[in-house]
């Protein structure tokens, strides 16, 4: 899996983007996060929709195997 940077976060907000690419950014972000937690702002029962907020800390700290 990728490591996501600091200069990804603007991907996730790109449109339209499938449940399975943004699926793929968010693990990247989760794994590459030094700590994370989330909170569920609202459901809709009757449409679905809901709104959650992940918060957490990326790891900037480089790798040997990462290019300068």
């Amino acid at each position: 899996m990728n490591r996501f940077r600091l200069d990804d976060f603007p991907l996730l907000e790109t449109a339209p983007t499938s449940a399975a690419s943004l699926r793929a950014k968010l693990g990247e972000m989760l794994i590459s996060s030094t700590s994370a937690r989330v909170r569920i702002e609202s459901v809709n029962p009757q449409t679905g929709e809901y709104r959650v907020v992940l918060q957490g800390t990326i790891d900037t700290e480089k790798t040997p195997f990462e290019k300068t």
